[in-house]
C-alpha cells in the first residue's frame, strides 16, 4: 500500500498494532508490505491531523491482524520504525501528538 505526503508538513506514518511510526517529509512517500506470503492481505486506514494508521489483516477480516510487515521508501530501501521522527515527538497511547 502507497502513502504518500502531498502536503507541506511531515506526515507520520504509523503501522498498527506495533506501533512503529515512520515519519515523511513533504513529496515522499512510502509503501507499507505484508512480509506474510500466500495470504490475500487487506489494508485499514485511518487519517487523523498529521497522521496515517495502518492496519493490515488477513482477508479483510479484524480478527486477523497480520503483524509482520515492512514499510520502504521509493527506492526499496527497508525503513526502520522512527525513521526521521521529530526530536522530542510526544506520544499518547493511541500514537503521536500532533500539534
Amino acid at each position: 500500500m502507497p502513502v504518500e505526503n502531498g502536503g507541506d508538513i511531515d506526515l507520520c506514518l504509523f503501522v498498527e498494532p506495533s506501533c512503529e511510526d515512520y515519519w515523511m517529509k513533504p513529496g515522499e512517500a512510502f509503501t507499507v508490505h505484508s512480509a506474510a506470503e500466500g495470504i490475500d492481505v487487506w489494508f485499514e486506514t485511518r487519517v487523523s491531523k498529521g497522521c496515517v494508521i495502518v492496519w493490515l489483516y488477513e482477508d479483510g477480516d479484524p480478527y486477523k491482524v497480520v503483524g509482520e510487515h515492512r514499510v520502504v521508501d521509493e527506492n526499496g530501501t527497508p525503513l526502520d520504525s522512527g525513521h526521521q521522527r521529530p526530536v522530542g515527538q510526544r506520544w499518547t497511547a493511541g500514537g503521536p501528538i500532533i500539534d
